[in-house]
């Protein structure tokens, strides 16, 4: 603890606002996080797998039942509004799962690039306190004629220019590394919700044209 305070304080006030970065930007990574990989994130094949087995048997009620035990999931939301449309026409089936689809999108992609900004946010303030460390060095080179004074405050600027960078690249790159995780989260979510809202499209269209009658239960 003692070397963070110390690495801390020789790092000057600008340290201070690249900490009110990495605390957004811990907030945003644990509200992400929990939102798209714990709430909305689902086996999406193994989900799709049992919904084709009960339309495909005539069990509309049964797949919506399923869907409402996953309810938090953005794909069993949009699955659940083709289901309750599945007795309608095609067009309508078409225009339920679309909407639905519009529907869940921005919850999903909300803050998506936010630690992005976070992390080029940090590096520009380290860099600029880095600047700011150096010209406050030479300026004691130029001003400051007693060696012992001058050597005290060059050391300190240097001492502001590592630091804030070091800091501002520590915020940044944890901030990177999780956009590229949380992106690929909400890539898979939003690729699952296209291709199986197609999939069920195309499942109930082809139930109405084959005429099954309605056996719900």
């Amino acid at each position: 603890m003692e070397a963070i305070s110390t690495f801390f304080k020789n790092g000057g006030v600008w340290m201070y606002p690249i900490l009110v970065m990495s605390i957004i930007g811990l907030g945003v990574m644990i509200e992400r996080f929990m939102f798209l990989y714990f709430r909305h994130n689902i086996n999406a094949q193994a989900f799709m797998h049992q919904i084709q087995k009960l339309v495909m048997g005539n069990n509309i009620d049964r797949a919506i039942k399923l869907c409402n035990s996953a309810q938090n999931a953005a794909l069993a939301k949009v699955i659940k509004s083709g289901l309750t449309r599945a007795n309608r026409g095609p067009d309508e089936i078409q225009n339920s799962l679309e909407e639905a689809a519009l529907e869940v999108t921005p919850a999903i992609t909300k803050r998506t690039t936010v630690l992005q900004q976070i992390a080029n946010i940090a590096t520009l303030l380290g860099l600029l306190g880095t600047i700011l460390g150096l010209i406050a060095a030479f300026s004691a080179l130029a001003d400051i004629t007693d060696p012992e004074q001058q050597s005290k405050m060059l050391v300190k600027g240097i001492s502001v220019a590592m630091n804030t960078t070091a800091f501002g690249l520590m915020i940044a790159i944890p901030c990177l590394l999780a956009q590229v995780a949380l992106s690929a989260i909400t890539k898979k979510i939003l690729d699952d919700i296209e291709q199986y809202s197609v999939k069920l499209e195309n499942l109930l269209i082809s139930r109405l044209h084959g005429g099954a009658g309605d056996n719900r239960g």
